[in-house]
C-alpha cells in the first residue's frame, strides 16, 4: 500500500461521510486506503458509515475513547504503507492535493511530514497549519497581541507567504502526510495528550530527528472548525489549557527556572479557569 489516510470519528456521521467522500471522488496513480476509527461514538454513527461506505472503507472500534491521540494510534499500530496521512473527520480535501503532496515528499527524501494550506469556512486561513513551536516569548506576544517583527517570535508566521512552499516548525493535527519510516523512527503519537497538542508534541520529536517539516501551501483542504464565539463543552477547555501544561513540561521546563515554571503553570491554570467562566455566557451551538 502506498498510502493509508487515518480518520477519527466520534459521532460526527454526516462529517466524517463528506470528508471521505472527498478522497473517494477522485483516482490517484498510487493505492489508497483509507482507515475509520470509531472512538466509541455514543449515536449510531458507527453502523451508518459501515452500511453506507459498504467495504469501500476499513473500520476499527474503540471499546473507550481515551483521546484522540489514542484513536488515532491504534491505526497506526496497523498500517504497512510507505505513507499516512492523519486527517480529521470535519475536513474536505481538495482535488489533487493528496496527489500533489505525494509527489513533493517522494521527491524530497529529507521530509519527514507535509502540510498543506487549510482554509476554514469562510476562506481565511487555518493559522495552526503553519506554525512555529510554542515557547515562552512567541506565546507572550500571540496571548496579548504584541505585534513583532522577529519570525522567532511570531508564532503564526503571519509574514511567510500562504501560498508558499517552505520550511516550518509545525503543522496542524488536522491534516499531517507523513511517513511510515518517520513512525517508525520516532514512534506514535503521544496518548498522555487526550486532544490538543498531541500535534504540535509530534512535529517536535519529528524535527528532533533530524527529518523537516513542510508547509506544502500550494494545495488545500477545507476544515470546516467550529467557531470560537460558540459555547464549547467544558471538557474541551480544560483539555486545552492541559495539553498547554503537558507540553510546556515534557519539552521546555527543562529549559527554565523554577521560577519561570511556576509562572507558566499559574498562566496556563488562570487562563484555563478565566476561559471556562466566559464559556458560561456564550451562546449554544
Amino acid at each position: 500500500m502506498d498510502l493509508s489516510v487515518v480518520i477519527v470519528n466520534y459521532g460526527t456521521f454526516e462529517l466524517t461521510k463528506n470528508t471521505v467522500n472527498s478522497i473517494l471522488d477522485y483516482s490517484y496513480p498510487f493505492d489508497v486506503e483509507i482507515i475509520i476509527v470509531d472512538n466509541a461514538s455514543k449515536d449510531d454513527s458507527l453502523s451508518k458509515l459501515r452500511k453506507y461506505f459498504d467495504g469501500r472503507v476499513k473500520f476499527i472500534a474503540s471499546e473507550h475513547n481515551n483521546g484522540f491521540a489514542a484513536g488515532n494510534n491504534q491505526a497506526l499500530r496497523i498500517v504497512d504503507s510507505k505513507y499516512v496521512l492523519l486527517l480529521n473527520s470535519d475536513t474536505i480535501v481538495w482535488k489533487n492535493t493528496l496527489e500533489n503532496i505525494y509527489h513533493y515528499m517522494e521527491n524530497n527524501s529529507d521530509v519527514g511530514a507535509c502540510g498543506c494550506q487549510v482554509l476554514l469556512e469562510d476562506n481565511t486561513l487555518d493559522k495552526a497549519c503553519k506554525r512555529s513551536f510554542p515557547n515562552v516569548k512567541n506565546s507572550f506576544f500571540r496571548l496579548f497581541h504584541i505585534p513583532t517583527n522577529s519570525v522567532a517570535d511570531d508564532y503564526n508566521l503571519d509574514d511567510l507567504d500562504d501560498d508558499g512552499v517552505y520550511e516550518i516548525d509545525c503543522l496542524t493535527g488536522a491534516f499531517i502526510f507523513t511517513r511510515k519510516k518517520v513512525l517508525d523512527d520516532i514512534g506514535l503519537l503521544d496518548e498522555t495528550f487526550f486532544m490538543y497538542g498531541e500535534d504540535i508534541d509530534f512535529c517536535y520529536r519529528i524535527k528532533q530527528a533530524g527529518w523537516k517539516i513542510i508547509y506544502y501551501g500550494k494545495d488545500k483542504i477545507t476544515h470546516l472548525k467550529g467557531a470560537s464565539s460558540k459555547k464549547q463543552r467544558p471538557k474541551l477547555i480544560y483539555e486545552f489549557y492541559r495539553a498547554m501544561y503537558v507540553y510546556y513540561k515534557k519539552h521546555l521546563s527543562c529549559e527554565s527556572n523554577i521560577f519561570t515554571n511556576l509562572f507558566v503553570y499559574f498562566g496556563i491554570f488562570i487562563l484555563c479557569i478565566l476561559k471556562l467562566f466566559l464559556n458560561i455566557f456564550k451562546k449554544k451551538n
